[in-house]
């Protein structure tokens, strides 16, 4: 077996981090993706001191390691190291009630409600209702979303069961046994596959990979779509080679305590008397997957809620949204005006009850309390009676509105994704309100924009473009059948191309197509006679499966030689120098000594350091002819959006060769400055190229991300991409999504800190006094040009936000006393010039930055937010928002374990926001406005009242209708409101998204709505007492007695509000008729049952209106009355909207406003062709292909050394779990 046989040249050496424990010097690791900047931010700034690394485990020993404990209250102590089962959700078995209670009381409305109830049950006989009146909606209102609560947890719950429940082979004595990964521990040795998941922080001992590598994709922790590799110690790589030196292991790991660091580790192996220093470069995180890799070993170090991925994930917010927040101010506004009132009312009674006792002081008390007494008392009961004016029925039909909603949601077969037969889904009932007000959205890239698929779309040779043929020329024949080496899968097919490769007489589309297949780090598999490429990237992959497909097939690789077979003919070449892609040099290249015994570099690259490297134009006419035609190749491909690489070569002279040689080795052996030593050697080498010509790649986009984000842009929504990917990916996408346009002006670094070109920086007036950094005094500058930057983009790193926001750890919610200090005023400073723009890219960012800037939104602007992605890196971002919304992806369901809706496609965002968003906005503000309304157009008639009854808490309405009003008689209609009414179709809403911009603006409710609600309830109020109350003033007929009075007020009060609810209604059905019809029905069949004879005699007391609807109903000079309260209260109403809608319609409309940048404001360079390169490739391949550290030396005894168990083995050892 090739991870266990001698090693090849240079594998007896010590490794380069044994050196680096020796000669106390820690060394950049080679493994990490970001910068160590980047890595050491969020206010956890790593302490070098020895006790930083108090974090031990042991292999194979339980025992040993749960002896480790950790004070967590006084003398409370509990195990130091957690398990590895997860817990995401909210509540458990006991915590429930106690925590649910505690956030629902966290609302206005239910201690509003709860204080109420205490006063009618403490003076119980002041109350003009009973105290179990309120009692019960109360607890119904509190049940309802408490299931509504338990019902999201129980599916938190069950989510994480599936989870712990995953299989993985842990080492149980001397034999691997399949438990689950809830039952793993740290010290634990476990086995993985290739495809599996890592369960835990694992630190890799060995693999069936040459020299103990292994290969991970880790897009679902940080976005990046390349694979990388990992490495084990070289001395467990020697030591264990079998299980019974597995079991046997007894080493000992001390690193540093558990961390959010997702790019840093530190630590040590101590074994046997000696240390080896551990890096990240050696950990598999949690959620990592397993690739291009049999079979792998590794011990536990951080277990469950330590690890790396869940430290980012953060904890779960309490959402609430911006109408709850209203409403919880709103109701505190009408306690205040109810209590007004009251005190108002209390003070008529006080000097009532005065003027009484002087005129009749004859009249003996029945009771022996004082004025001040029994106006306290009436005030209480003032306030019980007018406590109806916040109806707690409101609260309980919301959440039967919130809940029908959120099914519509879920019914909706435009959602529906067959591909995965997953339709959307609504985890969160609450939050569909704050659908039709999002602002900023928060997107990840990979998985969420893009398919992560690479296809070969174009190419440019020698300045001729070779586009697609047409589809009628692709279904005529497969043009690669000639090809035994082709895979089938290439869709691009170009005939004219095809026959110039076959003609093989044109060198430059030869040399193209064999740089394609020498030029990178793939590494090449046979099984059952079929090649198969395992690449670093998808990029890699497109492009040699493309030259494999034309006939330049890619073999094999040894430590220093090439097979190609090139149209038929097996061609060896000896690599002599393999110099790898980097972030700074944007480019790859590899000398080969062909068969003929010449020597060429092969180079490919980005076009703005490929062309910079080209032989002078001057000297070749043709040369430079064919540079501006792949120029503008270049320009065409840029404004389609796909991925370029130049490539070119050049033919090396046999002495030039040897002169390089001898300084290129004097390079590698170089203990300082050795990285910039052999950047010079490599830049030598790569000068006078040739050009080849271009390729072009196209990194898909999910079906619908266009129109989605143009939309999104129609709507006023501003689309923030949060990336864990290199920065020219992160770009390339932002323009084949139309986030960034050609004449937008992008935003870089340099621009924020001030020192660009264009003039354009970070400040804000009057920061605190004091020593700032360099990047603050950037921030003090001038701020003036800021308003002028609106067809601008920002573009920023992770590494630029650590240095620039310093604050993370003291952040406060929304609405709290902001912080001072310098970090404010640049977290300021960034987010309102972000917010300027119109689109911000910010990539190499790690799931704990995502959070933080979504969180800097939030809490310098009072907007909402939304967080989409797929995966496990998008949690913490998706918790943090306002709104998070997961996508059902291939790599997990992290993200949607922990989001509020589901959905299975981006494009399907729009859907939500612009129809039931918008939608469930425009229903829940009618509706709150109708309720508010009719609420009080009938309860403020028992203030009136009180004048006309000696001040008394007297209530006017028949209590069953006070009790029926709000529960049967205007419950249909305001229930259709709340769930079918439309403004404008969905069809509409799609082809409007100007429409959407009311709920952002909050136009559909807001104070002003709520007080014309108030005012319009008040005049109906008016009119309907007075009105009645005129015509029957001392006078003797039908209406001159109470009971009389209170009905005709009860019918004119209902149909008043019932004319209003027909005005508002725009979306008319059967439905709308039926719901009002019915609750006229319901009024006129309980009115004449509960005042008829029969339940008078059976109790008289609870039954006193006896017959007095007949008695309205038979006379028609009180039908008179009702009709014309009705009339007076819906005609003006009515002339008022059809005159206000007749202006609005006349009303010139306001162009917009385009502010232009005054070119002497903001000086910008002449815009250049923009360059589309974009590489996913990690850094080190070339060097461990060269060193033979990757290369396979002959497939070996894997199962002798390593005996893996059988499908059904491992099948019946899980089944006895």
């Amino acid at each position: 077996m090739a991870a266990w046989s001698e090693d090849g040249p240079g594998g007896a050496q010590p490794h380069w981090r044994f050196k680096s424990l020796i000669l106390g010097v820690r060394r950049r690791s080679p493994y990490r993706g970001s910068s160590d900047a980047g890595s050491l931010g969020y206010g956890e700034d790593f302490q070098k001191d020895a006790s930083a690394f108090s974090w031990e485990v042991k292999a194979n020993d339980r025992t040993y390691n749960n002896q480790f404990k950790e004070q967590i209250f006084l003398f409370w102590r509990r195990k130091k190291y957690k398990g590895n089962k997860i817990c995401t959700a909210k509540y458990n078995f006991f915590s429930f009630l106690p925590f649910n209670l505690y956030e629902q009381f966290h609302r206005v409305s239910n201690l509003y409600f709860l204080f109420i109830i205490i006063l009618q049950g403490v003076f119980s006989d002041i109350s003009t209702m009973p105290w179990f009146t309120l009692f019960a909606p109360l607890v119904c209102l509190l049940v309802i979303r408490a299931i509504r609560d338990l019902v999201d947890d129980i599916g938190r719950h069950r989510s994480d069961r599936i989870v712990n429940n995953r299989p993985c082979q842990i080492l149980v004595g001397e034999s691997f046994l399949c438990k689950k990964w809830e039952d793993l521990r740290v010290g634990d040795l476990i086995r993985l596959h290739d495809d599996n998941i890592v369960p835990a922080d694992v630190l890799l001992l060995a693999s069936t990979e040459p020299s103990s590598l292994c290969y991970v994709e880790t897009a679902d922790i940080d976005g990046e779509t390349n694979l990388k590799y990992r490495q084990a110690p070289m001395v467990t790589h020697h030591e264990l080679n079998n299980v019974m030196s597995m079991a046997s292991f007894q080493g000992k790991v001390v690193c540093e305590e558990p961390n959010s660091r997702m790019h840093y580790f530190m630590g040590r192996l101590e074994w046997e008397g000696k240390k080896y220093s551990l890096d990240s470069g050696n950990i598999l995180l949690r959620g990592c997957k397993i690739r291009n890799t049999n079979t792998c070993y590794g011990m536990v170090i951080y277990a469950g809620v330590d690890t790396k991925i869940m430290r980012n994930c953060g904890k779960i917010y309490l959402k609430r949204t911006k109408m709850d927040q209203l409403m919880n101010r709103l109701v505190v506004l009408i306690f205040v005006f109810v209590a007004l009132i009251s005190m108002a009312l209390t003070l008529g009674f006080w000097s009532d009850v005065t003027k009484f006792k002087v005129k009749h002081y004859y009249i003996p008390e029945k009771h022996t309390y004082s004025v001040i007494s029994k106006s306290f008392f009436m005030f209480l009961s003032f306030l019980i009676l007018l406590s109806v004016m916040m109806p707690m029925a409101m609260f309980i039909i919301a959440e039967f509105i919130y809940l029908g909603n959120s099914i519509f949601i879920d019914w909706d077969n435009e959602m529906y994704y067959e591909p995965q037969d997953m339709p959307a889904k609504a985890r969160s009932t609450s939050l569909n309100v704050q659908l039709g007000q999002v602002e900023y959205i928060f997107s990840d890239k990979t998985g969420t924009l893009t398919q992560n698929i690479m296809t070969f779309k174009k190419c440019c040779i020698d300045g001729i473009v070779y586009d697609p043929d047409e589809e009628d020329e692709l279904h005529k024949e497969n043009a690669y059948l000639w090809n035994k080496f082709a895979d089938g899968k290439l869709l691009f097919q170009n005939m004219r191309l095809l026959s110039t490769v076959r003609e093989n007489k044109d060198r430059v589309v030869q040399e193209f197509w064999r740089l394609l297949a020498v030029c990178h780090t793939v590494m090449v598999e046979e099984k059952d006679n079929q090649l198969f490429y395992q690449a670093a990237s998808p990029d890699e992959e497109a492009l040699v499966t493309a030259a494999r497909n034309f006939g330049y097939v890619f073999l094999a690789r040894t430590q220093d030689s090439i097979t190609v077979m090139e149209l038929g003919e097996e061609r060896v070449y000896k690599v002599l120098a393999m110099m790898d892609f980097n972030s700074n040099r944007k480019r790859m290249s590899v000398l080969v000594r062909n068969p003929e015994g010449y020597i060429y570099l092969y180079t490919k690259g980005a076009d703005t350091v490929i062309f910079d490297r080209l032989r002078k134009k001057d000297l070749y006419n043709k040369e430079q002819a064919m540079q501006m035609a792949t120029e503008e190749a270049l320009s065409s491909f840029a404004e389609e959006t796909l991925r370029t690489l130049c490539l070119a070569y050049k033919k090396v002279d046999e002495d030039i060769y040897e002169e390089w040689r001898h300084r290129h080795e004097e390079a590698t052996i170089l203990l300082q400055n050795r990285a910039q030593a052999l950047h010079q050697v490599y830049e030598e080498m790569e000068q006078n190229l040739q050009l080849l010509g271009v390729t072009a790649i196209e990194d898909k986009l999910q079906n619908g991300v266009l129109e989605t984000i143009q939309c999104f842009k129609k709507g006023n929504i501003k689309v923030w991409v949060l990336t864990g990917d290199k920065q020219e990916t992160a770009v390339n996408i932002g323009f084949a999504c139309q986030l960034l346009s050609e004449d937008m002006r992008i935003l870089d670094e340099e621009d924020i800190r001030g020192g660009g070109g264009g003039n354009v920086c970070l400040a804000m007036a009057e920061p605190p006094l004091g020593p700032c950094s360099p990047l603050m005094e950037a921030c003090r500058e001038t701020y003036s040009n800021l308003p002028h930057i609106r067809m601008a983009a920002m573009v920023v790193t992770g590494e630029f936000l650590d240095q620039l926001v310093k604050s993370a750890t003291r952040m406060k919610p929304r609405n709290s006393i902001p912080l001072r200090g310098p970090e404010v005023w640049r977290e300021r400073a960034f987010v309102e010039l972000a917010s300027k723009c119109q689109a911000v890219i910010c990539c190499r960012v790690t799931p704990k930055q995502k959070a933080l800037i979504v969180r800097l939104v939030k809490k310098y602007y009072n907007v909402v937010t939304l967080a989409i992605g797929d995966g496990a890196n998008d949690v913490n971002m998706i918790k943090t928002a306002d709104i998070g919304v997961g996508l059902a992806g291939q790599e997990g369901m992290q993200a949607v374990q922990n989001s509020d809706y589901m959905l299975a496609q981006f494009c399907f965002l729009r859907r939500l926001l612009f129809v039931h968003g918008r939608w469930s906005y425009m229903r829940v503000c009618k509706f709150l406005r109708y309720f508010i309304y009719k609420t009080l157009a009938i309860m403020m008639v028992q203030i009136w009242f009180a004048f006309y009854s000696g001040f008394t808490a007297q209530p006017l309405y028949e209590g069953w209708f006070l009790a029926l009003f709000n529960l049967l008689y205007t419950t249909l209609p305001v229930l259709y409101i709340g769930l079918f009414e439309q403004d404008v179709s969905d069809e509409q809403s799609l082809e409007l998204p100007q429409l959407y911009i009311a709920g952002q603006k909050d136009e559909f409710f807001n104070y002003w709505v709520f007080f014309q609600a108030i005012a319009h309830g008040t005049t109906t109020s008016l009119v309907n007492f007075f009105m009645t109350l005129w015509i029957s003033h001392d006078a003797i007929g039908p209406l001159s007695d109470y009971q009389s009075f209170a009905t005709v007020m009860a019918l004119s009060g209902l149909l008043s509000v019932t004319m209003e609810v027909i005005l508002i209604i725009k979306y008319w059905t059967v439905l709308s008729v039926l719901s009002i019809f019915f609750s006229l029905c319901f009024y006129v069949v309980i009115t004449w049952a509960s005042q008829s004879f029969w339940l008078f005699t059976l109790s008289p007391k609870t039954f006193p209106f006896l017959y007095v609807d007949r008695n309205v109903m038979s006379h028609p000079s009180i039908l008179l009355v009702v009709l014309l309260n009705v009339s007076v209260n819906t005609l003006p109403v009515l002339a008022f909207r059809v005159i206000y809608q007749a202006l609005k319609q006349l009303r010139p409309k306001k162009e917009e406003e385009v502010m232009e940048i005054p070119t002497e404001e903001i000086v910008t360079a002449p815009r250049a062709r923009r360059s589309s390169y974009a590489f996913s490739h990690q850094e080190g391949y070339a060097h461990l292909i060269t060193q033979g550290t990757i290369l396979r030396r002959s497939p070996g005894a894997h199962r002798q050394m390593h005996p893996m168990q059988s499908d059904e083995e491992l099948s019946t050892s899980f089944d006895a779990i």
